[in-house]
């Protein structure tokens, strides 16, 4: 129970890897707190915490005032923040020519200042008592580039940004600030990469999954959990000196 007495926010939860990370983290002692769009999925999510339920609140990340009251309502009902954990996140694909300008602003706002918004609404309390852990969920399209998905790209690569800048700055002040880069992960996300494939290529599902699973150093998809399992060693006691860094899970 590595995480005992801690209160962990997780944006995005009503999805695969989010839902698998706030149970990862109840699993090893934290109070949980859930955020994200599906109010219903985010209930049932609640459900599976048991005595380890922080707080639940449906709102937009890219919503600055739903987050600054989301986050004040949140730490009334389940207290100080000490784990935050930018999960929320979205893909939408198109050709450079065919990404328009409310493409390009909808990838940013979502998978960029979201995670922006939530960490200046949350990272304040932390400085102050000089101790806590953010984790952003990024990609490997924060490390490399990706045809088709520029903005998506693009935007994951500022995140990766955004936590080496934290780090330098929080480092003195015992918040540490890293992010994770899933590999092709089973998710609904990847459901809807692979629907998207077989529309436009005619090719089948199972062909479709193979040429996702192929851009993975392993030849395989990553699962939800094993992404979790980075993310609870990032926020455990003994990660306490890792900060800056981009761990990509890939397989």
């Amino acid at each position: 129970m590595l995480l005992t007495g801690s209160h962990a926010l997780v944006t995005g939860a009503s999805g695969g890897i989010g839902g698998a990370i706030a149970l990862r983290l109840a699993a090893a002692g934290a109070r949980v707190s859930l955020a994200g769009r599906r109010e219903a999925a985010l209930l049932a999510l609640s459900g599976r915490l048991g005595d380890k339920q922080g707080a639940s609140q449906a709102f937009d990340v890219t919503d600055e005032n739903a987050v600054g009251e989301a986050i004040a309502s949140i730490r009334a009902a389940a207290g100080p923040i000490d784990i935050l954990v930018n999960n929320a996140g979205t893909s939408r694909s198109a050709p450079f020519a065919r990404t328009d300008a409310a493409l390009w602003s909808d990838m940013l706002a979502v998978n960029l200042t979201g995670s922006y918004l939530v960490t200046r609404a949350v990272a304040g309390e932390m400085l102050a008592r000089r101790a806590g852990r953010i984790v952003n969920i990024a990609s490997t399209a924060g490390l490399v580039g990706f045809a088709y998905v520029s903005a998506y790209v693009a935007a994951k690569h500022g995140l990766v940004g955004l936590t080496r800048a934290l780090a330098v700055e929080f480092a003195r002040q015992g918040v540490t600030v890293n992010a994770v880069c899933p590999g092709y992960t089973e998710t609904p996300m990847l459901e809807r990469a692979v629907a998207n494939i077989t529309a436009k290529t005619g090719r089948s599902e199972s062909e479709a999954r193979a040429t996702l699973a192929a851009g993975n150093p392993g030849g395989r998809l990553v699962t939800p959990e094993e992404v979790a399992d980075a993310v609870l060693w990032l926020v455990s006691p003994g990660a306490s000196a890792i900060t800056g860094q981009a761990i990509e899970v890939a397989g």
